[in-house]
């Protein structure tokens, strides 16, 4: 019996499987901070650091349907006063006024503020910053109101920023504001960062309290930014609260979760913290352009399934990722994880599509790398760490005192307000956007709800049819194991492209973008090489044989084929008739010219190709007696 037809999306891709499937029986309330315009900013030209992944990420979270089990909210860019509870005064007035029109002006503050050559100045500079940290904070806000139990923001993560310093393309510590935040309520916060590179801006922040620990697990040696290495536990009552994993190259899933499951199990159990700020920098995948590990994207997402199981209010950030395909598919995969979904390896149709060629699924692959980290090295440096997590106090008295200001966001009775004044502004409106970006929906719904065309409309999702100096710099260690992805990129120079632009986006970090312009030039430049029937065909005279028609390419060596199929016959008469007039005139003037005329050999061969040409004159008719003669 023939099966029914299934529906396809625009890629031919069957689309009968469900996109998701619930895999974690204990759902999790999700508060999810992104901002449309994250992806229009752009570095400089060439820079690695591209904000366009998150956009890309949050596509896949739109178009894999997962925002239906998500709070989607956009954060209000976090400004100056709230900036300066850590950074200097002094520093954030630098980022606010400094532009790339006007940067000459500010040279002495830029080498002060370590500002150039890693985190250059580029246009929007300080709303970018602003971006980044309002989501980490208010994040931090709602779940110090318990109004959710996980929120995320990958925008957030830039772990290396300090307090008068941009260091790694991190400008604001947005990691550290939000656990100012946190702080406010709970007692302890615990700070886990799976980087490739050390967490060192939020360790230095708290290096002198036991309040926050600190744990991350990166590469040390030669490697930026040349800190973490075991001994730097902290120091006064922060001794033995930053927590130091030094890794070597290569490590692979299975050694990463012998190291990192039994640790973050002893800081909970001596630690007993409150709330956890999880850092899932993408850096750590393998084949990124700055990495050197070769976790797999399930490899990293077990690290925050594993942090998921403690049921700890926990904020999720961003961080490094430089092979832009890849950081969005394991942000957008680990965000369903985070729901307690398991989604189809099958990529879905999606506006950014062509950047996940040629297999179009949901996966990073870890490579053959070999794998530097011994056994031995890693047990010897894990008992390390729990005998250091053995010696800080049992769970540190904290003075409880009254609650300091007003806590970021909105109140309660803010949002009660901005929702009567939602509904007030759209009586005739059945769910607006607001609503349906704070709609969570029902998993024993057996249909879906008719919202499917605000999804589409507003979240573009598709809808089938059916060394020097002692300052280490961070791109000073290119992985020469990663895939060189980057090396045919175009790179314009221009802002990210929105949305819709993709098919003319710049620096798209995909080969596979450029090989279809390749192809069509290779096809496009050989067709010149078989007009030589055209050009004796064209031929008027046997003493001046004609040289083949340039008019069919362009000044830049391009053929153009709509003028080779359509043109060249009407030219190539008009030109012979003026040839042959111009002649039949000069020889009826100057009769001693006559005599000379080609051997039969040398007029035979146009001769026998002429039959299409009518006679034109006397002297024509004589020609050809001679030439069959």
């Amino acid at each position: 019996m023939p099966t029914a037809s299934k529906d396809t999306d625009p890629a031919g891709v069957d689309r009968s499987q469900p996109l998701l499937e619930w895999v974690e029986s204990q759902k999790k309330k999700v508060a999810y901070f992104y901002d449309s315009d994250i992806g229009n900013y752009a570095y400089v030209t060439g820079h690695p650091m591209k904000p366009h992944r998150i956009r890309l990420a949050h596509s896949l979270v739109m178009n894999y349907n997962v925002y239906k089990y998500l709070e989607v909210y956009r954060a209000k860019p976090a400004v100056t006063a709230e900036m300066t509870q850590f950074h200097t005064d002094e520093y954030i007035e630098f980022l606010q006024k400094v532009t790339p029109d006007n940067m000459d002006t500010f040279m002495r503050e830029q080498g002060k503020y370590n500002v150039g050559d890693d985190c250059p100045v580029f246009d929007g500079l300080f709303e970018f910053c602003g971006i980044s940290a309002g989501g980490s904070m208010e994040g931090a806000a709602r779940l110090n109101r318990n109004k959710c139990d996980i929120a995320i923001n990958w925008a957030g993560g830039l772990h290396h920023a300090k307090k008068s310093e941009a260091s790694g393309f991190c400008y604001v510590n947005d990691i550290v504001l939000a656990i100012l935040e946190l702080l406010r309520f709970k007692k302890r916060v615990l700070y886990i960062d799976i980087d490739v590179h050390h967490g060192d801006g939020v360790e230095e922040a708290f290096y002198t309290t036991d309040r926050v620990m600190t744990v991350s697990f990166h590469k040390y040696g030669e490697y930026f930014p040349g800190t973490g290495e075991l001994r730097d536990i902290g120091i006064g009552a922060g001794k033995n609260y930053a927590v130091n994993f030094p890794l070597r190259d290569g490590i692979d899933d299975n050694s990463y979760k012998s190291i990192f499951e039994p640790v973050i199990e002893a800081v909970m159990k001596y630690f007993q913290p409150e709330a956890v700020v999880l850092q899932c920098g993408g850096d750590s995948l393998s084949g990124d352009r700055l990495g050197c590990f070769n976790l797999s994207m399930r490899g990293h997402a077990n690290c925050v399934k594993f942090v998921r199981s403690f049921n700890l209010p926990t904020l999720v950030l961003g961080g490094g990722g430089y092979t832009m395909r890849n950081v969005a598919r394991t942000w957008a995969y680990e965000t369903g994880r985070l729901v307690g979904v398991e989604m189809n390896p099958v990529l879905p149709y999606n506006e950014y599509y062509d950047y996940y060629g040629p297999d179009y699924e949901l996966d990073v692959r870890a490579s053959n790398m070999e794998n530097a980290n011994h056994n031995e090295y890693l047990e010897k440096i894990k008992i390390a760490v729990i005998e250091n997590l053995k010696k800080t106090i049992p769970v540190p008295s904290v003075q409880m005192q009254d609650v300091p200001r007003q806590g970021l966001g909105l109140s309660d009775d803010q949002e009660d307000e901005m929702d009567d004044i939602d509904q007030d502004e759209n009586p005739d409106v059945r769910m607006t956007q607001r609503q349906h970006d704070k709609h969570i929906s029902n998993t024993a719904e057996y249909e879906e709800s008719d919202d499917e065309d605000m999804a589409v409309a507003n979240n573009g999702v598709f809808k089938p049819k059916t060394k020097g100096n002692a300052r280490l710099n961070i791109m000073d260690f290119q992985n020469p194991n990663a895939a060189r992805d980057d090396e045919m990129e175009v790179d314009s120079g221009v802002a990210t492209p929105a949305a819709k632009e993709i098919d003319g986006a710049t620096d798209n970090d995909e080969t596979m973008l450029e090989e279809p312009d390749a192809d069509v030039t290779v096809e496009a430049v050989e067709p010149p090489a078989e007009p030589p029937k055209p050009v004796e065909d064209a031929a008027p005279q046997p003493q001046e044989p004609a040289a083949p028609e340039p008019a069919k390419v362009d000044n830049d060596g391009d053929v153009d084929m709509a003028e080779a199929d359509d043109k060249p016959a009407e030219t190539t008469i008009k030109t012979e008739e003026v040839d042959q007039n111009a002649r039949d005139v000069e020889r009826r003037k100057s009769p001693a010219a006559e005599p000379e005329r080609p051997s039969p050999e040398a007029a035979a061969a146009p001769a026998a190709k002429e039959p299409t040409e009518p006679p034109v004159g006397e002297s024509d008719q004589k020609e050809q007696e001679v030439a069959t003669s």
